[in-house]
């Protein structure tokens, strides 16, 4: 598998601190190389959200290191990572819920996270920070835990309406924000000339999903000055649109 990975991150136009967390790392294995990218949407306002996020950031980079070489000597399957981030996942709810309590705060992040290993990819997602699959059309792999996509997918709501709606950034999940969390996973088969995608909600809140696949079609990312140059492009075009969210990307390019 060859590649070419970038992540960039902004922090937007009106808030005074990045409360986005954005991870990606590479590992040569005994069984191939092994791509990991993790970003996460702190909330809880000022220093609280960038603390959740860079909290659950840095425990899938431990992770990473210490528990995935492991499971690989176990033999390796996308079942035993998933059932591992699950409990990982757990565990920081439970550290960040406590943390809140103690501390009479409100806390928590979103979780959207990717690994490529041998021939496979596995999403594990909480909140709507959101991963994309583009070939020659763009996919959108995981779905929103929010209000609005409950009611789109309960047929009581429309796409348009949910772009208006006054609710349409209400998470019904998120990491720390209650006393458990339900995470989804999705997988699938890698396949070359392709591009995973992980951002945050104010990566594509004002930009359409046709504009992000002309940006960031594989074929308009061969190279990583090309990707951070393309990140910065939609980056600025939402702002230009008034978002006053931060903004984060990871990507990685599969050739």
């Amino acid at each position: 598998m060859q590649y070419e990975v970038a992540a960039y991150s902004d922090v937007g136009m009106k808030k005074k601190t990045n409360q986005d967390s954005v991870l990606i790392r590479v590992a040569d294995t005994i069984q191939g190389e092994a791509i990991l990218a993790v970003l996460c949407d702190g909330m809880g306002g000022l220093a609280k959200g960038e603390l959740a996020s860079a909290t659950l950031v840095k425990a899938f980079s431990d992770w990473f290191s210490e528990v995935f070489p492991g499971i690989i000597r176990s033999g390796y399957s996308v079942e035993k990572v998933s059932d591992s981030w699950k409990k990982l996942i757990d565990r920081i709810n439970c550290l960040i819920w406590d943390y809140s309590e103690k501390n009479n705060l409100r806390m928590g992040t979103t979780a959207v996270v990717l690994l490529l290993f041998q021939d496979k990819y596995l999403v594990m997602n909480v909140g709507d920070s959101r991963a994309y699959l583009l070939t020659n059309t763009i996919a959108q792999i995981t779905k929103d835990q929010t209000y609005v996509q409950r009611e789109i997918d309960m047929g009581r709501m429309t796409l348009e309406e949910a772009e208006r709606h006054s609710h349409r950034n209400v998470l019904l999940q998120c990491v720390g924000a209650s006393e458990m969390v339900h995470p989804d996973v999705y997988q699938g088969k890698i396949v070359r000339n392709s591009v995973f995608l992980l951002c945050s909600d104010g990566f594509r809140h004002k930009v359409s999903a046709q504009e992000i696949y002309e940006k960031m079609k594989p074929e308009a990312m061969v190279t990583y000055e090309q990707m951070m140059k393309n990140a910065e492009y939609l980056t600025d075009e939402n702002k230009r649109r008034s978002e006053e969210d931060n903004i984060s990307v990871a990507m990685v390019k599969i050739y």
